[in-house]
């Protein structure tokens, strides 16, 4: 609990006043959160918590960690999460071949070899970078669905406390904790365990006018009746039974492309020639195709 005197308040909870304040600073950002997402944000960096955003691939999880570190002046540290991450691989490692310099540097010189495992021969991972940076960063721990349990619970530990021991050298422990984003898929099911560690927000893909003022925030180049039939195209295109949906970075391609070729209102012809840009699979481009004028809003409904 916070001391009533600010003594030993989160040092996130100086910098917004309010979540308009966030949520203004996120726009002046070019990012559009809507006002779920923003509180979010807000009551993650006021109480020192981890974030976990869930929802499709697309849907601007990532960019909050990155706008982030952008907004507050921080490092930005990327754990990229995979099937078979290890703890070795996210925490440290030893540069060994630094070491092997190190032995026969000092064979050749007849002295004896210093300390194969101090500091200046380990390798910081993310995870220990951000222990190591704690308030000066943003971790970001992306795709946390496509590791395993093992790797899940090591990392519910490390966010309990921030702090890891690396047997050749100490404790090493943060102060204060960094900023924490996780986002997930939902390939799989993440925990409780981690689920009660940190506040929770879904992000659905936007809604018509918000999709609009999100093209038109980050191309402004497009005009706003193509941002809108754009948008709308891809709400519907949504709708289909595809394989990966397309997000918001692949509206706003579509979108950017269409106006560099010239293109005023979407049509048939230009959809089909752009189509590679919204949609990334060949089986998902056929059934577009072959559903064309619903997409376009053509079909008569």
């Amino acid at each position: 609990m916070q001391a009533a005197n600010g003594e030993g308040m989160s040092r996130n909870a100086l910098l917004f006043t309010s979540v308009a304040e966030l949520e203004s600073s996120l726009q002046a950002h070019s990012y559009l959160p809507d006002r779920g997402l923003a509180i979010a944000i807000y009551l993650a960096l006021s109480l020192d918590k981890p974030l976990l955003l869930e929802g499709e691939a697309g849907v601007g999880k990532t960019e909050v960690a990155k706008v982030l570190a952008e907004i507050l002046g921080r490092s930005l540290i990327r754990l990229q999460c995979y099937e078979g991450i290890d703890s070795n691989q996210a925490l440290y490692d030893w540069d060994y071949s630094r070491q092997l310099v190190a032995i026969r540097a000092a064979q050749a010189e007849g002295k004896p070899i210093d300390d194969l495992f101090g500091g200046e021969f380990l390798i910081e991972r993310p995870l220990l970078d951000a222990i190591k940076k704690g308030p000066d960063a943003v971790l970001l721990i992306d795709e946390l669905d496509r590791a395993d349990d093992e790797f899940e619970a090591f990392l519910l530990e490390v966010l309990s406390e921030f702090a890891v021991t690396v047997p050749e050298v100490g404790r090493i422990a943060s102060q204060r904790p960094p900023a924490v984003i996780i986002t997930s898929n939902r390939t799989r099911e993440l925990h409780d365990a981690l689920k009660r560690r940190c506040l929770y927000h879904w992000i659905d893909h936007p809604g018509l006018e918000r999709e609009v003022e999100i093209i038109r925030t980050r191309a402004p180049e497009v005009t706003q009746a193509l941002a809108r039939e754009v948008a709308a195209a891809v709400g519907r295109l949504r709708t289909l039974d595809v394989a990966k949906r397309p997000g918001v970075a692949e509206t706003i391609d579509w979108a950017s492309a269409l106006s560099f070729m010239g293109v005023d209102g979407l049509d048939a012809k230009s959809a089909l020639d752009t189509l590679g840009t919204v949609v990334k699979d060949h089986e998902d481009q056929r059934i577009v195709a072959a559903h064309l004028q619903r997409v376009l809003g053509d079909d008569g409904d």
